[in-house]
């Protein structure tokens, strides 16, 4: 097992993660595209929102998924896509909440996937297999590494 910071698995495993999650939201996105989204226009203004919040979910279905697979900008795609799906679960799922499946899995196990996944991309970044992030080339680095950072041990 690699434990190092800098591992060619680890930087692997995040590049799967983004391809994967990146992937299949992106079919949902599309989806959107070809089917209109009047029904989420509809579904805002039901609950009291406006509806050019609908419009949204191009951002996090479309352009976010665009972005995790590319590796581009990671975390603030991925933070998108963590609000595109709390927006999902909260219009569309909310009576799920707390219940399961008739196989005994959660109601939401695939929406609290997608949540969890855009948490890790969050926390961890692209990883080596990224787009390098424009923040930190215009504050004179290259990329951001868990290396530059201070530990606190």
């Amino acid at each position: 097992m690699c434990y190092e910071r800098n591992c060619l698995a680890t930087d692997a495993a995040l590049l799967l993660a983004r391809l994967g999650v990146g992937g299949m939201m992106l079919l949902h996105g599309i989806g959107k595209l070809t089917g209109g989204i009047v029904w989420l226009e509809q579904l805002l203004q039901l609950n009291g929102m406006p509806a050019f919040l609908a419009y949204g979910v191009y951002l996090g279905e479309i352009v976010a998924p665009l972005m995790l697979i590319v590796g581009f900008a990671v975390r603030p795609a991925a933070f998108i896509l963590l609000v595109n799906m709390v927006f999902a679960v909260g219009l569309t799922h909310a009576d799920d909440l707390w219940l399961l499946s008739p196989q005994g899995g959660w109601m939401l196990e695939v929406q609290g996937l997608y949540m969890l996944f855009a948490v890790m991309l969050m926390l961890s970044g692209g990883g080596r297999f990224s787009v390098p992030c424009p923040a930190c080339r215009f504050f004179g680095k290259k990329t951001c590494k868990v290396e530059d950072a201070e530990e606190d041990d």
